[in-house]
Parts: C-alpha cells; sequence; structure tokens
C-alpha cells in the first residue's frame, strides 16, 4: 500500500484555505506528521479518513481514489481520532467486538478470538470485564489502538496518541505502534511531541500554513541544527535579554543564575558552547526560521529535495 497526495487544495466556507496544493507520498512504515496549530494537520486527516471532502486535488491509496471509491479505502483504513470515545455500559471486550463487527468480522466465535488476541496484545486482557468508560487514560488509548487495528488494515492514522500520558504508557504506546508497523502497514502519526516522531518513525513531513515545507528522515532534520544550538550561562538580569533575542529551548536554574539552551546561527553578546542537537532542537530552529520566512537560505543546503 501506498499514499499518493495530489495537488491537494482545501478552501473553507469563510474562505480559509488549510490546505494549498498539497503532494506528498506515504511508504509503508511509520510516518510522522508534524507542524504547529493551523498547520492543516487536522484538515489532511479528516479528509484520508473520509469524513471531508477536498475543494481540489485527490488523495490515492495505491489506485483506490478518495472521491470514486470511498468503500472500499473505508475496508483499508483504522483511525484513533484525538478526541476518541467510549459507549457508555459496554465493557471493554463488548467495546472491542462492536468495533470488530463494525470490520466485518462475522460470527461470535471468531470476534471472540480476535478481541482477546487484541486485549493481550496492548495489555488490556485482564481488564477485559471492566466497563471502557472507567479505563485509566492510557488503558483507554491502548483501547483506542486496538479498535484502529481490528480488522488489520493497510492504512492506519492516529492524531496525538500520546497526549496525556505518563512516559511508561507513552513508550507501551509507541511499542504497539512499532509492532503494527512490521507487518507492511502506513503508519501516520500526527503529534506535536516531536519526540514521539524520533523515536518511531523513519519519515516526517512538516506543514505550515497549509503548504509542505519539509518532507525527509528525523536524521534530515537534525543536520540543519546542527551547529545551532547553545548552552550558555546567563545572570538573572540577562535571562530577560536572551529570551528577547533567541528562542530557549530548555531554562534549568543554577547556583547565581540559569543554565539554558538556545537555538541561533551565531551566538553575539553571551559566552557558550554549541551542543549536539536532537529532534526537538531541529524543530524549534526550523520553526522559527521557516515562521519569519528565512528558510530561502538553507534551500540547497541539506538537499533541495528537502524542501517546498
Amino acid at each position: 500500500m501506498n499514499i499518493r497526495i495530489k495537488d491537494l487544495v482545501k478552501v473553507y466556507g469563510d474562505g480559509y484555505k488549510a490546505l494549498k496544493g498539497l503532494n506528498l507520498e506515504i511508504e509503508p512504515g511509520m510516518f510522522g506528521l508534524l507542524g504547529p496549530n493551523g498547520a492543516g494537520k487536522t484538515t489532511l486527516m479528516r479528509i484520508m479518513t473520509l469524513l471531508q471532502n477536498p475543494s481540489s486535488g485527490t488523495i490515492l491509496f495505491d489506485d483506490y481514489d478518495i472521491l470514486k471509491d470511498r468503500k472500499a479505502i473505508r475496508s483499508v483504513l483504522g483511525y484513533l481520532p484525538q478526541d476518541f470515545r467510549f459507549f457508555e455500559k459496554l465493557k471493554t471486550w463488548e467495546f472491542l467486538d462492536y468495533g470488530a463487527s463494525l470490520a466485518g468480522i462475522k460470527g461470535t466465535r471468531k470476534r471472540g478470538e480476535v478481541v482477546d488476541e487484541l486485549l493481550r496484545k496492548v495489555g488490556l486482557y485482564e481488564v477485559r470485564d471492566r466497563w471502557a468508560n472507567r479505563l485509566s487514560g492510557g488503558m483507554k488509548r491502548r483501547l483506542g489502538i486496538a479498535q484502529a487495528i481490528v480488522g488489520d488494515p493497510k492504512v492506519i492514522i492516529v492524531d496525538e496518541p500520546t497526549t496525556g500520558l505518563d512516559p511508561e504508557e507513552r513508550i507501551r504506546f509507541r511499542n504497539i505502534l512499532s509492532d503494527v508497523s512490521d507487518r507492511d502497514v502506513i503508519i501516520i502519526l500526527s503529534t506535536h511531541i516531536v519526540g514521539d516522531i524520533s523515536s518511531t518513525c523513519k519519515k516526517l513531513a512538516l506543514l505550515n500554513k497549509g503548504e509542505l515545507k519539509f518532507e525527509g528522515s528525523p536524521d534530515d532534520m537534525i543536520k540543519l541544527a546542527t551547529g545551532k544550538v547553545w548552552e550558555i550561562f546567563v545572570t538573572d538580569r540577562e535571562l530577560q535579554e536572551v529570551k528577547e533575542k533567541y528562542p530557549i529551548i530548555s531554562t534549568i536554574p543554577s547556583e547565581g543564575g540559569w543554565e539554558i539552551q538556545v537555538v541561533a546561527e551565531e551566538l553575539e553578546g553571551f559566552t557558550g558552547k554549541a551542543i549536539t542537537p536532537n529532534i526537538e532542537h531541529a524543530y524549534v530552529y526550523f520553526m522559527d526560521y521557516l515562521l519569519k520566512d528565512k528558510m530561502d537560505m538553507y534551500s540547497n543546503k541539506i538537499g533541495g529535495e528537502l524542501f517546498n
């Protein structure tokens, strides 16, 4: 299964243009979708899951066109929205059994086998008889991914899956997704937690104001920030000056002042050292210069194919 997004445009009734001729190809594996609020991520996912229609352009799931083959696409699609909710009065296994029925799995015995297998996979078998709406936040997200993968879909789209989860649950959730992605499945992960992308995704795309601004691997993005992330020590008086001059990534109180990490092309007026960037550093660096329309100078730095 491959996904090809072709010249995708979405204009809302008030004239707001959420997507502006988006072109993107997605292959099997984990694919990260990043971008600030208003970037167009939610609109793109709603079109991909057939909840909205584009104003123009289309998306192809192999040879299936979202404008013509909606039933066929629904049969290969799993979706976990950010505001995933449960029916009251359904136990955990009953909810997943209902999802299995919607996925076309026929026969009570067959569905029971599928439900039990999935509950074991996501670590919920021991609470199968608990009311679904009384599960913990992490358990609810795991049950959500179980309903998204029931029926073995070829494309799974998950929106902000680890928001509000503690670190242990985030790791568990990422491991479940990674296990599923080993089966020649496309998993599109939309999140504002950049660390989730670096831990799971081999490729990512970054949207801003409805346009594709970056496409490549996490390492490709990190290369952009090499030599651009600095660690410096400042006094209380200097801290405000730094905040006004540079994007600050972290601030740690220290004896006599603050140890901070900043993003900057060059460090001026302060003494510090360049540190090895990670994906969070790279995202801050990239978006700061992107939003300030300073990316033209970098369009050939890491290979022109990475930039729109």
